[in-house]
């Protein structure tokens, strides 16, 4: 009974020092802002205030007010040990996918990740109220975890989401660049092309091509410009990327490449179906034992059964 109290302390204890370390790092994220605005006040001078209407403010959602809160909690925490340990390469990886991967994005991330953390137990604990130290560590130990594991199983949606959506946005992208190839343009002109018109088309490899361009423009290499379509985890897009690159640094007429690629992409998404269609086939045979077989099997042997249970009621009878 004494270890139980002494383990339900030391869980209490823990969710305040929590509650402190948010409250810390809120109160010096005023504290530089506010410090901030002064500086910026002493060099252009006191900016101009304009009243929100009633339309803005009730545009304004809860979660907008949330987001400051969650950068600097996030920012306090990113370059310690424990930011470190909360935000890996993977989850990089998943906030490039979604154009996430910026220091804003990583610690809205990472604050809410430790938000829900601090915050998960408490709901946790009026819900299941737990009637000794042992279950008490348990649900606080399980809500640790969900809040921890759920911001990253979310953002894995997302970025699948995402990745699907250039997966189908990517035989029309190859297209556009074989018409405009067709039509006599270079292959930085198709690509401005694309990126400029073709936005309601294409919306997501519309957007990345305008900023591959900007990039571009501004000094990058075409393959240094070009690696966040690589980011998407797409075989095609790396495909795609590549005889861009080679056309762009050998020369050449990308026409005929271009063809060679929609015909073997396209024998892909073949063999694919063509899977997608065995597997359900197998799938739609348990389906059919389990709701058409027994069906059948009543209405094949459903009149016997009545017969023969006909004839037994008249041989007792005799």
């Amino acid at each position: 009974m004494d270890i139980d109290w002494i383990i339900a302390g030391a869980v209490l204890a823990l969710l305040a020092g929590l509650g402190l370390l948010a409250r810390e790092a809120w109160r010096r994220h005023r504290l530089e802002r506010r410090e901030s605005q002064a500086i910026d006040l002493a060099l252009i001078g006191p900016p101009v205030v304009v009243a929100p209407t009633p339309e803005d403010s009730s545009g304004v959602h809860w979660w907008q007010h949330a987001i400051p809160w969650l950068r600097a909690l996030g920012e306090r925490f990113e370059s310690g040990r424990l930011g470190q340990a909360l935000i890996t390469p993977e989850d990089r990886l998943l906030l490039a996918q979604i154009h996430r991967n910026t220091p804003q994005g990583r610690a809205v991330f990472l604050g809410l990740r430790i938000a829900l953390a601090a915050l998960t137990p408490i709901p946790a604990l009026l819900w299941f109220a737990p009637h000794n130290g042992f279950d008490l560590l348990l649900v606080v130990i399980g809500a640790l975890a969900f809040g921890l594991i759920a911001p990253k199983l979310v953002l894995g949606v997302m970025a699948s989401r995402l990745r699907k959506r250039v997966d189908d946005e990517l035989p029309l992208l190859v297209d556009l660049l074989r018409l405009l190839q067709g039509v006599g343009f270079s292959v930085d002109q198709s690509m401005q092309m694309v990126g400029d018109r073709f936005r309601e088309a294409l919306p997501i490899l519309a957007r990345e091509l305008r900023e591959a361009n900007v990039s571009y423009a501004r000094g990058r290499t075409r393959q240094q410009s070009l690696h966040r379509l690589c980011e998407f985890d797409n075989d095609n897009m790396r495909g795609l990327v590549q005889i861009i690159v080679q056309v762009h640094e050998h020369g050449g007429a990308v026409q005929e490449p271009l063809r060679q690629f929609v015909d073997r992409m396209r024998e892909q998404r073949k063999l694919y179906m063509k899977e997608q269609s065995g597997k359900l086939s197998v799938k739609m045979t348990v389906v059919m034992m389990l709701t058409l077989l027994p069906a059948l099997m009543l209405v094949l042997s459903g009149p016997a059964i009545i017969s023969l249970i006909d004839s037994m009621t008249k041989f007792r009878g005799h």
